[in-house]
């Protein structure tokens, strides 16, 4: 196989705080905080400055996806490596996602937030959550797997579902590998407009204060900093939970595989604010696969990992799900057996996957899986609504962080991981140029 050049083999000029990204990121957060606050009339109103935002990232993925897959399997000189690295792939998602649901399970039966409220069903105002619960009923495993297939072979570019876009990338990447000689040209091409489309990507991304700042003055405008306290103990547990899942789980897992999650955190630090920020984990999509191919990830693995780590590895979502389940139910009075709950944890695993790419995943899952299951009532998602949004912030930035991490370990899992490269990125130093690459 011919090795995937790299380029940035020296480290940047270090700029000034004031002209990096995660200094204008964190500043433009406190800001829209304080409007937010102070002037929440005022502050919900700079709501599309963080939409537009969204809108832009979300513009220039469907291209980032199709050429990093599409140069990255084209390259290989045998077809079975793409197989290979995908059904690892998905190996490790099912395993972690499974982990994340459990975990989520666990702390809500340990720490039990929900219990001593005695709500009863009939005085929730459900008129709030309706909308969700008719979104979940569209949700279906054959209906999303028929939805993987494009009506049109152009038709992925002009939507915003990110699976069509992997499918039709990995198809074509397949059909130029088997091309040979023949599709060099076309590869050629598509290597030389990689590079305009990752500085259009650059250009995009100097706009995420603005749309932080958009974001962070709408969400406490109109909710208040006080919607944070009326369900404090469940979303402390969320964040908690999250913060061990991350530093004990997926930490114990990247140091096995020869690194810290800490200084991986670290290295991202810019995308974990503008996703803070944001509220949205593809805001920072383009970002996190260049910036983990700099760090010595094999192209191919990154362009196949992290597209499709956004539909099936939701950690985050997924210990939000069950823990949320539970809380509804301790909050209710219902008292779940251990079957219910583990019904209740297989439902959630098939109804995770079914929501992939649906804006507002993690609440409209968890109707769905609530309306599976009889014993919970789906009318108690009420008590979360208030709160949804701040806890929506942490799912994304767990989903991110376990993305990245899922990236590392799958490279490393296919001898396509320059220990050099990611040692000298996570620790802040210049790189060497990229060595290693997919075996065949």
């Amino acid at each position: 196989m011919h090795a995937i050049p790299l380029q940035d083999t020296a480290a940047p000029e270090r700029l000034p705080f004031y002209r990096q990204l995660y200094f204008q990121v964190v500043l433009a957060i406190v800001l829209g905080v304080l409007l937010g606050h102070f002037e929440p009339q005022y502050g919900a109103q700079f709501k599309p400055l963080g939409d537009a935002f969204i809108k832009l990232v979300k513009m220039v993925i469907a291209p980032v996806i199709f050429l990093t897959i599409v140069t990255g399997i084209a390259g290989m000189t045998h077809l079975r490596t793409v197989g290979r690295v995908f059904g690892k792939a998905m190996a490790y998602f099912l395993c972690f996602s499974t982990l994340a649901l459990i975990v989520g399970m666990v702390v809500a039966n340990v720490l039990q937030p929900g219990a001593g409220m005695h709500i009863r069903v009939a005085d929730l105002d459900t008129k709030a959550v309706d909308s969700f619960v008719a979104k979940s009923h569209d949700l279906s495993l054959v209906g999303f797997a028929m939805d993987i297939i494009p009506k049109t072979l152009v038709s992925p570019f002009v939507g915003d579902n990110i699976l069509q876009v992997l499918f039709v990338a990995v198809l074509f990447g397949v059909a130029l590998a088997m091309a040979g000689d023949a599709g060099k040209p076309a590869l050629n091409f598509f290597e030389a407009l990689t590079k305009p489309v990752f500085k259009l990507v650059n250009i995009v991304m100097k706009a995420a204060p603005i749309g932080a700042f958009g974001a962070m003055a709408f969400t406490i405008g109109k909710f208040g900093l006080g919607s944070l306290v009326n369900l404090a103990e469940l979303v402390a547990t969320f964040y908690l939970t999250s913060l061990v899942f991350v530093l004990i789980i997926l930490g114990a897992v990247a140091r096995l595989c020869g690194f810290s999650v800490v200084k991986l955190m670290r290295y991202l630090k810019a995308e974990l604010l503008l996703v803070l920020g944001t509220s949205s984990s593809e805001s920072a999509l383009p970002s996190l696969m260049e910036k983990m191919e700099k760090a010595g990830c094999s192209k191919s693995v990154v362009g196949l990992v992290v597209p499709t780590g956004y539909s099936f590895n939701l950690d985050g979502t997924n210990i939000y799900m069950t823990l949320a389940a539970l809380f509804i139910a301790q909050a209710t009075d219902i008292d779940l057996s251990l079957g219910q709950q583990l019904a209740l944890l297989l439902v959630a695993m098939l109804s995770s996957k079914g929501a992939a790419g649906v804006t507002g995943a993690g609440f409209i899952t968890l109707a769905a899986t609530l309306a599976v299951v009889p014993e919970v009532p789906v009318a108690g998602m009420a008590l979360i609504l208030g709160v949804d949004r701040f806890m929506s912030e942490c799912r994304s930035l767990t989903n991110f962080v376990g993305n990245a991490v899922a990236t590392v370990v799958v490279s490393r899992w296919e001898n396509g991981l320059d220990y050099q490269r990611l040692h000298a990125a996570l620790d802040g130093e210049a790189a060497a140029p990229m060595k290693e690459t997919l075996a065949g």
